[in-house]
């Protein structure tokens, strides 16, 4: 990656951190923390990884993408709207009774989204089957699939797994956002699913380890995803809940809450610094 698509792709990822503080402030309602965790990922898939045609979003050789944890829709939202599949304009309805973005991704009123999500597990599940539905037509489009590590609990994504790996699925990529939070604390503590890497392995799925806010890292490892044939692969992203606002980092709390006012404001700033600090490099 050259140092020019690396400051693109990092302010980017800026932009979208503030349309998701938008959204949730909008709406008083809504889930920043994973979102901002996630914001990496949706970044360098809807913005330089999919083959996508926002112009014609059922484009059937179209990359596929699901949010297995549907809560963080204000970060697929945002990435679809710096993507071009709807006016950025339209973020600032999320939760709106008027709006067609919802709090939960709904494959009938958004452009670009592949499967409506909300049920934890569920998401997972349909990418397996369009993973398998490209091999068993002969297609050479990609599925990418995001989960959460407190969603991993459910025990649907382990038979997910379970399939996946059965049936061989290589054109299925799956990025674990494991940040180590979920609504109601520590995932150690509520229902530990550690150690999630040996988990995955003892499933026969590739695994690759990464700094899930490294722009450089995820592409090494989708490109190896990409060369690895015979299983799927999951890209175990190492996140921070609430990355790039200072007071929700690492705050279960901000799992699924608005900031007020004051909060607002302040999360505004530290992303507007964010920004200035890139545009002068």
């Amino acid at each position: 990656m050259d140092k020019s698509t690396l400051l693109d792709l990092k302010k980017k990822a800026v932009a979208i951190r503030k349309h998701i503080i938008e959204e949730v402030y909008s709406a008083s309602s809504g889930h920043p923390g994973g979102s901002l965790s996630s914001t990496e990922i949706f970044t360098y898939l809807f913005l330089k990884e999919m083959n996508l045609n926002p112009d014609e979003p059922r484009w059937s050789g179209r990359d596929r993408f699901v949010l297995s944890k549907g809560h963080c829709a204000p970060g697929l939202y945002a990435a679809l709207a710096e993507r071009g599949f709807f006016p950025v304009g339209d973020l600032k309805g999320f939760r709106s009774i008027d709006s067609y973005l919802q709090g939960h991704p709904s494959m009938k009123d958004v452009p670009g989204v592949d499967m409506s999500t909300g049920s934890l597990g569920q998401g997972i599940s349909t990418a397996v089957g369009m993973a398998m539905a490209g091999k068993l037509d002969k297609k050479d489009y990609r599925v990418f699939a995001l989960l959460g590590d407190g969603e991993i609990e459910e025990g649907q994504v382990w038979e997910a797994m379970m399939s996946a790996a059965h049936y061989k699925l290589d054109n299925l990529t799956a990025f674990l956002d494991h940040n180590g939070l979920q609504i109601d604390g520590k995932i150690s503590d509520i229902m530990c699913p550690e150690d999630v890497v040996v988990k995955f392995k003892a499933f026969n799925w590739n695994v690759i380890n990464i700094d899930g806010h490294d722009f450089e890292a995820i592409e090494a490892a989708v490109d190896k995803a990409k060369k690895t044939k015979g299983c799927p692969t999951m890209i175990v992203a190492e996140t921070i809940k609430g990355k790039g606002v200072s007071y929700m980092e690492n705050e279960a709390g901000w799992h699924g809450m608005a900031p007020n006012e004051d909060e607002y404001k302040i999360a505004v700033k530290e992303l507007d610094e964010s920004m200035y600090v890139l545009e002068v490099e």
